[in-house]
């Protein structure tokens, strides 16, 4: 039962995911492989968003309000 995760697993917490992934119905390499698509969507979710560009009203009125 050897997988390829980028975080090698402790007896405890290999026993732990194949009783999950046996009660999933699912195989341990696809249960950790769900795990980890779940996670990086997770991840893409939480990042943050590029900064938009400020329309033309919001550009001139901040032109409008700097002094001379």
């Amino acid at each position: 039962m050897t997988t390829e995760t980028p975080k090698t697993l402790s007896k405890g917490q290999l026993a732990y995911e194949t009783e999950r992934a046996r009660k999933a119905g699912k195989s341990l390499d696809e249960w950790l492989k769900q795990k980890a698509r779940a996670a990086a969507a997770e991840a893409q979710k939480a990042a943050p968003k590029p900064v938009k560009k400020p329309g033309l009203f919001t550009r001139l009125l901040d032109r409008a309000h700097k002094p001379l």
